[in-house]
């Protein structure tokens, strides 16, 4: 396991199996995977392909996912290695819900992961999933924008 913010965790298949007591959150990002959680863990699995470009969005979902525990729950996220799937998933949350530059991001992880190699692709996946979160905010907006009657 390792410890990226004092909430965010990022491990492999056994840490997921056997969580800490101190996890209350917990995100698999393994496709061959699954895990049955304990009862006082908040659990969901995002499947993500070893190795493969991810789609833009399971990658939003997931960051929307840690968003919705962010800042207070700690969580945990695993794949297999503990080192592609879920170490991208981390550092798009950066990117995304943190402002955090895509090589800023890479560096953070790596830094507190040494080993952590980002999905094929991840960067461009990063800014479609950017983009997809702007037009749905752009959605929401017009939508709760009332005219006004002369």
């Amino acid at each position: 396991m390792h410890l990226i913010t004092d909430v965010l965790i990022l491990g492999n298949i056994d840490d997921a199996r056997d969580p800490m007591p101190a996890i209350a959150g917990l995100l698999l990002v393994a496709e061959e995977f699954t895990v049955q959680p304990v009862p006082w863990l908040d659990y969901e699995h995002i499947p993500f392909k070893e190795f493969s470009a991810v789609d833009p969005a399971r990658l939003d979902r997931a960051v929307t996912w840690l968003e919705a525990r962010a800042p207070g729950t700690r969580t945990l996220v695993c794949c297999r290695a503990g080192m592609g799937r879920s170490a991208s998933v981390l550092i798009a949350y950066f990117c995304c819900s943190q402002g955090m530059s895509y090589e800023e991001a890479v560096a953070f992880v790596k830094s507190r992961r040494p080993g952590a190699m980002p999905l094929p692709k991840l960067h461009e996946t990063i800014e479609k999933v950017l983009k997809l979160r702007a037009h749905r905010m752009s959605r929401k907006a017009r939508s709760t924008h009332t005219p006004r009657v002369a």
